[in-house]
């Protein structure tokens, strides 16, 4: 039974900084060769916000480039999300997820990258941000 436990999510006023993390399992964070996260506001699709590998190379979508960072401190098996100059759009559940396939074109595979499209890996309960 995986689990990811996410934590840090909460309201900010436009233009503000939150961190997210997410917590595994020793064992469980040590086997994962990506980690990553996804967020999903209401009424629309989930988004990939970036990934990082188990060497510590992050990658994220063109559209979340420069305000968010992703990292890891391996000591404490987390991963965090920096997020930085919020705006209203970027209100949603943020997710953090592991070792899922990226999905593109109809063929998924496994990928360390964080799209809209992905099937199976692990998944956290979520954890809210509202930006206003």
């Amino acid at each position: 039974h995986v689990q990811l436990v996410e934590s840090g999510g909460g309201s900010v006023q436009s233009g503000g900084s939150l961190r997210l993390s997410c917590a595994a399992p020793a064992h469980n964070y040590s086997s994962y060769y990506c980690m990553g996260w996804f967020r999903q506001a209401p009424g629309k699709e989930r988004e990939g916000v970036g990934a990082i590998d188990n060497n510590g190379r992050a990658n994220y979508p063109d559209s979340m480039k420069g305000r968010f960072t992703i990292s890891k401190d391996s000591a404490k098996n987390t991963l965090y999300l920096q997020m930085d100059s919020l705006t209203p759009e970027d209100s949603a559940t943020y997710y953090c997820a592991a070792d899922w396939e990226y999905c593109s074109r109809g063929f998924c595979y496994p990928s360390c990258r964080a799209g809209r499209e992905t099937r199976s890996g692990y998944w956290g309960q979520g954890t809210q941000v509202t930006v206003s």
